[in-house]
């Protein structure tokens, strides 16, 4: 598969991993949305049915009161007939029958029984059975027996006319407030601890529970307690959860798992994929390798063997001048050959961690003037020239004197391939130092590395693009080697470029300690 048919794939497997993820975050959100949702209605239902239980409490203990001295009061009537006992048996009939005679008038409200007489007839007569006080008693009875609806309803008016004469504070039990709160939400279904105050209509806050914080207060509900009253007569309860956020959100403890594993994939996918144009690259860049180690070998390998075959036919006749250029011929070659062939192996040695360095103290200034020295012939005959500023007030540095020597070498020998043909080479050496460091300075006026290109030129079988330029020849193992050999020295080097322009290499090293 072309590297257009890798990124296709990977881009449309990656949207469909951003996909899922965007689809399960919506689920997520909604899911979250929900349970809040749903906590919300679930304790503004609790907190209504905690404020009708107070008020039903309310009413319940008022008409306990008022049965309980209606009990007294009927304790010191006329005890002697044992009939009258038990019709005085239940004290509830005894609070409706009384009504006239016991139950107290409240300003503003008008009597609701419109007294009517009853036929004797609902209910036989045994006058002779029981006293005049019992067929009173009765009488009384039968009256209430009609009008018990009258009855209940001004009962009804008078405890909520009683219960609005007490003062708010009064009306408040916050112990059984704080337990129907609780009974109501467990009912409910909400089982978190929470936080309550009571405030009054005013805004001043009459109770708040023992253990009350402001944490999770952000989030709070209101219920308005005794809501038929007054407004001034009103208060509210305010309650907070501080585990709220922790129980809306965890629904995601389910789904956050599935999210990261998604992602994990999403990850590992794309690691596959750019190991996979990777591995391609390293692949393309061995059969570049692997060509143009062929022709390279092939050049010298063709030249040793046509000069042998020359040396070996016996129908050519040879001169003095003839045999030494041919033995030329062939040490050259193979001197070249033998080069080649170094280069390969080193760097195998060196992926093998089976390079010894013999690190020796010398003087780097005088190394790379050597070096120039030698190296200066193949400018010239390219119609270059190269110049030397050697300018290190210290240049003794730690170093194997034969790879030091390749490194400096390979540098100038990459400038020299990658010359521009239309104007003249011009190479510049330059030595300093900077702090503790020994510095060296390779510039070229040549055809410079793109910018795409800088970061891969110290990569093993890489070669920049020379456009149309194809004379230039090697297996892309110069600068590896180099930028190996360096890091071995305990150095940096870095590459300065413009494409078109030149190019420099800067190389530095530790200077030797005393």
């Amino acid at each position: 598969m072309k590297r257009r048919g890798y990124i296709i794939v990977g881009v449309l497997v990656t949207l469909l991993f951003v996909g899922l993820l965007a689809l399960q975050g919506r689920y997520t959100s909604t899911m979250v949305k929900m349970r809040r949702d749903q906590f919300d209605e679930n304790v503004k239902r609790s907190l209504d049915q905690a404020s009708r239980d107070l008020e039903r409490r309310e009413t319940e203990n008022y008409l306990k009161d008022v049965i309980h001295a209606y009990q007294e009061d009927l304790l010191s009537l006329d005890s002697a007939d044992e009939q009258e006992r038990k019709v005085l048996g239940n004290p509830i009939l005894m609070k409706i029958v009384a009504r006239d005679s016991f139950m107290p008038q409240y300003k503003g409200v008008d009597t609701l029984i419109e007294h009517k007489p009853i036929s004797l007839r609902m209910f036989p007569s045994q006058t002779n059975a029981i006293s005049a006080s019992a067929e009173k008693f009765r009488q009384a009875v039968r009256n209430a027996y009609v009008y018990q609806n009258g009855v209940l309803d001004e009962v009804i008016y008078a405890v909520m006319y009683s219960a609005s004469e007490k003062s708010f504070e009064e009306r408040i039990n916050p112990q059984y407030l704080e337990s129907s709160i609780r009974r109501a939400l467990e009912r409910n279904g909400v089982m978190l601890s929470f936080h309550f105050k009571v405030c009054a209509s005013d805004g001043r806050v009459m109770y708040q529970c023992s253990d009350y914080s402001d944490e999770g207060a952000d989030v709070s509900y209101t219920q308005t307690l005794f809501r038929n009253d007054p407004l001034q007569k009103m208060g509210v309860v305010v309650v907070h959860f501080p585990d709220q956020r922790k129980y809306v959100m965890g629904i995601m403890s389910m789904m956050f798992p599935a999210m990261i594993f998604t992602f994990v994939l999403l990850i590992l996918f794309i690691i596959v994929l750019y190991l996979l144009l990777q591995q391609r690259k390293v692949n393309e860049m061995k059969n570049d390798f692997v060509n143009n180690m062929t022709h390279e070998l092939k050049t010298p390998i063709a030249s040793i063997s046509l000069a042998a075959q020359m040396l070996t036919d016996k129908s050519i006749n040879k001169s003095d001048m003839m045999y030494d250029n041919l033995g030329g011929i062939i040490s050259k070659e193979s001197r070249r050959l033998r080069f080649q062939v170094e280069k390969v192996l080193q760097m195998s040695l060196y992926e093998h961690k089976k390079i010894a360095l013999n690190f020796v103290e010398l003087n780097s200034d005088e190394l790379i003037d050597g070096v120039i020295k030698n190296f200066q012939i193949n400018v010239q005959q390219a119609g270059g020239t190269i110049t030397a500023h050697l300018d290190a007030e210290n240049p003794l540095v730690d170093v194997d004197e034969m790879h030091y020597t390749n490194v400096i070498y390979n540098i100038m020998e990459n400038a020299l391939k990658y010359r521009r043909s239309d104007v003249e080479l011009h190479m510049n050496v330059r030595t300093r130092n900077v702090g503790e460091n020994y510095v060296v300075e390779i510039s070229d006026n040549g055809i410079g590395i793109r910018k795409d290109d800088l970061k891969h030129i110290f990569e093993k079988f890489y070669r920049v693009h020379t456009g149309d330029q194809h004379d230039v020849k090697g297996f892309g193992l110069g600068l590896a080697y180099v930028h190996k050999m360096i890091e071995l020295h305990k150095g940096t080097i870095k590459v300065e470029s413009h494409f078109g322009k030149g190019t420099k290499f800067i190389i530095t090293l530790p200077n030797t300690k005393d």
